[in-house]
C-alpha cells in the first residue's frame, strides 16, 4: 500500500543516468520524500528514461506505461523526457508529468504538484547546445546557470562552501562499484548521433568536486570508480587545461579505499600518447581502453563526421599494447550505415579479425531524429542491415570468445562483486567493465565482497573467464 510521499526512481540506460538518478534522490530526500526500493509502495514512481535509440525508447515507454498500471503517479524525466517534451506528453497520458533537465533542481516541488493533481505544461525542447557559448573556456560561469544533470548544485558566483564541495547524492544500489560523472553533453558533431542537441555542449567538473565526490563513494563501500561522461577524452578543454585528465587519475587512484580507477568512453581521435601512457601505467588505474571506434572504413566514417581508419586504429592498438600487453579495450560499431558497400563491410570485418577486442558491440543503424545522417542518401533496407548486423555479431562473438580463450593461463586482479555458490564468486578483472564486458568466476575460500584478489585464468567460457584464487589484496 503506498504512501503520498513516498517515491521510486527507476533508471534506464546508460551509467550517466544512474548517476543523474542518485543526484534526483538526494534532492528528493532533501526535500522531505522517502525513497523505497519497490515501485508498488511508492506514491509515484519516476521514471529516468533513455533516449538513445529506438530499443532503448521503446524500454522507456513500457516502464512508464507499467509504472502508470501499479496505480501509482508517473513521471517520466531522463533523456526521452528532455528531447521530446511535449510531444512525449501529449502521446503518453498516462504520464502525470513529463520532466526535463530544467526542472531537476525543483524535483520535491514539482512531485509535489503531481500529488496534487497539477498537471504542469511539459517543456518544449530546444537545442541545449545552443545555452553556453560555442568557445568551451567560455562556459564555465554560464554554466552556472544552466542546468547539468550529475553535476549537483551551482553555487552562486564568488561563493564557495566552507568545507569544500558539496557532494549531492544517494547511493540507490550497493556493491563495490559506482560510476562517478566527469563531463557532460558533447562537442562532436557525429552525423548518426543525437544527444548532443538534448545532453548540450561540453562542460567539465571542477577536478576538486569530482575528488570530493570519489571519497564519498569510497565512504560508501565503493571499491573500482568508473569514470563516466559523453565523451572523456574532452575532459578539461573547458579548464583550460588539455592535460587535466591525465593529472586526475592519479589523484584518483590514491583515494583512501579506492582500489581500481576506469575511464569508460574514450574517442579515438583525441586519444593523447600522455593519456594512454596514464591509462598503461599507473598503479590504481585500470589499463582499459573504451574506445569508439563505431566503424573502420575511412568512406564511412568521414559520413560519420569521424576520424580515422583500419591502418590507423590498428596502430592505436599497437602503441596501447606496446605499453600495456594485456590492456582491455572494447569498442562499439555501426552496421548498415548509409552508403555502406560491401567493400566498407570487409573492411570492418577484416579490422575485428585483427584487433583481438575484448568486447565488441554491434548495432544496426537507425535513422534518429534531427541527426543529420537520416536525410542522407543511399539508405539500406532493414532486412539488409539486419543481415550485416547477424553477420558482424557472430564474428564478434567468435572472436571475442577467441580474445578470452587468449587470456587463459594469465594471472588477473579481480574485484569480487558477489557470491554465486560456495567457495565460487563473481567479479570483474581490470579488462572487465561492469554490464557491458565478461566476468571472472573465481574459486577460493575465505573472500568477500569487495575483496581485490590475484587469481589465474583457468579456462573461459565465451567471454568469461574462471580462475583459481592465488592471493588476496584485503585492505
Amino acid at each position: 500500500m503506498s504512501t503520498p510521499r513516498t517515491v521510486s526512481l527507476v533508471t534506464l540506460g546508460c551509467a550517466r543516468n544512474e548517476v543523474d538518478s542518485e543526484e534526483l534522490a538526494a534532492r528528493l530526500e532533501n526535500a522531505g520524500w522517502k525513497l523505497v526500493d519497490d515501485t508498488g509502495e511508492a506514491g509515484v514512481v519516476v521514471v529516468n528514461t533513455c533516449g538513445f535509440i529506438d530499443a532503448a525508447k521503446k524500454d522507456s515507454i513500457d516502464t512508464l506505461l507499467a509504472a502508470h498500471d501499479s496505480g501509482a503517479k508517473v513521471v517520466a524525466a531522463g533523456c526521452l523526457a528532455e528531447r521530446y517534451g511535449a510531444e512525449l506528453a501529449e502521446s503518453l497520458p498516462e504520464a502525470d508529468a513529463v520532466l526535463g533537465f530544467d526542472d531537476y533542481a525543483e524535483i520535491g516541488d514539482r512531485l509535489e504538484d503531481v500529488l496534487a493533481g497539477v498537471r504542469r505544461p511539459a517543456h518544449a525542447p530546444r537545442d541545449r547546445r545552443t545555452l553556453l557559448p560555442i568557445t568551451p573556456v567560455r562556459r564555465r560561469e554560464s554554466a552556472r546557470r544552466v542546468a547539468i544533470p550529475g553535476h549537483g548544485d551551482e553555487l552562486p558566483e564568488g561563493v564557495a562552501p566552507a568545507s569544500g564541495p558539496r557532494v549531492l547524492r544517494r547511493r540507490l544500489g550497493g556493491g563495490p562499484v559506482a560510476p562517478l560523472k566527469l563531463a557532460s553533453g558533447c562537442d562532436r558533431r557525429c552525423t548518426f548521433c543525437a544527444i548532443p542537441a538534448f545532453r548540450g555542449a561540453y562542460v567539465s567538473r571542477d577536478p576538486a568536486e569530482v575528488l570530493e565526490e570519489a571519497g564519498w563513494l569510497a565512504g560508501h563501500g565503493v571499491r573500482e570508480l568508473v569514470l563516466v561522461s559523453e565523451n572523456s577524452t574532452s575532459y578539461g578543454k573547458d579548464l583550460g587545461d588539455l592535460r587535466a585528465l591525465e593529472a586526475l587519475l592519479p589523484r584518483l587512484a590514491a583515494v583512501q579505499g579506492i582500489e581500481r580507477v576506469r575511464l569508460s568512453y574514450l574517442q579515438p581521435a583525441e586519444l593523447r600518447p600522455g593519456l594512454i601512457e596514464v591509462l598503461a601505467g599507473t598503479p590504481g588505474v585500470a589499463p582499459y581502453f573504451d574506445l569508439s571506434f563505431q566503424h573502420a572504413s575511412g568512406p564511412v566514417l568521414r559520413r560519420m563526421r569521424r576520424f580515422g581508419d583500419r591502418e590507423s586504429f590498428l596502430e592505436l592498438l599497437a602503441r596501447i599494447r606496446d605499453l600495456a600487453p594485456e590492456a582491455g579495450v572494447r569498442s562499439n560499431f555501426i552496421v548498415g550505415f548509409p552508403g555502406e558497400t560491401e567493400d566498407d563491410l570487409e573492411e570492418l570485418i577484416s579490422f575485428l579479425s585483427e584487433a583481438r577486442l575484448d568486447a565488441i558491440g554491434v548495432f544496426g543503424y537507425s535513422d534518429e531524429d534531427g541527426t543529420e545522417a537520416a536525410s542522407f542518401d543511399g539508405k539500406l533496407d532493414e532486412a539488409e542491415i539486419a543481415r550485416r548486423v547477424t553477420e558482424v555479431s557472430e564474428l564478434a562473438e567468435e572472436l571475442t570468445a577467441q580474445r578470452a580463450e587468449d587470456r587463459i593461463g594469465t594471472e588477473l586482479s579481480v574485484l569480487i562483486e558477489e557470491q554465486a555458490a560456495p567457495d565460487e564468486w563473481e567479479g570483474r578483472a581490470a579488462h572487465q567493465a561492469p554490464e557491458v564486458d565478461g566476468i571472472v568466476l573465481v574459486r577460493g575460500t575465505d573472500l568477500a565482497v569487495g575483496d581485490l584478489v590475484t587469481a589465474t585464468a583457468v579456462d573461459s567460457d565465451g567471454v568469461d573467464l574462471i580462475a583459481e584464487v592465488s592471493g588476496t589484496d584485503v585492505p
